[in-house]
């Protein structure tokens, strides 16, 4: 985050864990004094809803980092489509009333559900199962960001964890193969990642330099205003004839 231009607002006592986007409208926070600890994401458009998003601490870093990376870059041209992103994964439509989409081993699902006024995606549970993590979006988040979460939750790629970091309540749902890293690979991906976070925050820049130049100036009339009339000059004496 900080290579897309975020600004660390992290207090001084270290807690809580504290970025801001660079035009100061998302707020990206880890409040680990909470019960129980967890990310909780707020933003604040000009002109729009605020809105807000709290994902559980055992998150992936992966998935949060798919969220935050389409938080700093531009907004995306193309129509937004949530269950459309797990769908061509492979993930099976919903089953229950509300919109969603089920992993095929069903270790996950995605819903929407508005109750009342308000709507929210959100993970949904059978009532028995204890979920390993959970994550939800207030009705006004950005479906792109909503995509992007869903999109990281089905990337079927393998993800690097240390051993004995995984944890326990997933082991059971994950294949694991030793793979040796070398400490020069980890900086070429740091750099690699720092790279594209610039790019991304130097493509948000210029889409706003680009919308401000096409804003539309309001017009300037000027209005002629007639001038008094001057004072019309006084008639010259006449000259009394010289005597000679």
């Amino acid at each position: 985050m900080t290579g897309a231009g975020w600004k660390n607002r992290t207090p001084r006592s270290g807690s809580p864990l504290s970025f801001e986007s660079p035009d100061k409208s998302v707020r990206v926070g880890y409040h680990s004094h909470t019960r129980p600890p967890m990310w909780v994401i707020s933003g604040t458009p000009p002109g729009r809803p605020a809105w807000n998003a709290s994902l559980g601490a055992a998150v992936p870093v992966e998935i949060l980092a798919g969220l935050t990376d389409v938080l700093a870059g531009p907004r995306p041209a193309h129509a937004p489509d949530v269950l459309g992103r797990l769908t061509a994964r492979g993930w099976k439509p919903g089953k229950g009333e509300h919109p969603g989409a089920d992993h095929p081993d069903s270790t996950a699902t995605l819903q929407y559900r508005r109750e009342g006024g308000t709507a929210m995606w959100s993970p949904g549970t059978d009532g028995h199962s204890i979920p390993l993590w959970r994550a939800g979006f207030s009705e006004h988040t950005p479906l792109h960001a909503v995509e992007a979460f869903a999109a990281a939750l089905a990337d079927p790629q393998p993800v690097l964890r240390p051993p004995g970091r995984i944890p326990f309540a997933a082991a059971p749902h994950a294949a694991t193969t030793a793979y040796p890293v070398l400490p020069s690979q980890l900086a070429a991906w740091r750099q690699t990642r720092t790279a594209a976070g610039r790019a991304a925050a130097w493509a948000r820049s210029a889409s706003n330099r680009a919308t401000a130049r096409l804003r539309p100036r309001p017009a300037r009339i000027r209005q002629a205003v007639p001038l008094p009339p001057r004072p019309a000059a006084p008639p010259r004496p006449a000259h009394p004839p010289r005597s000679r």
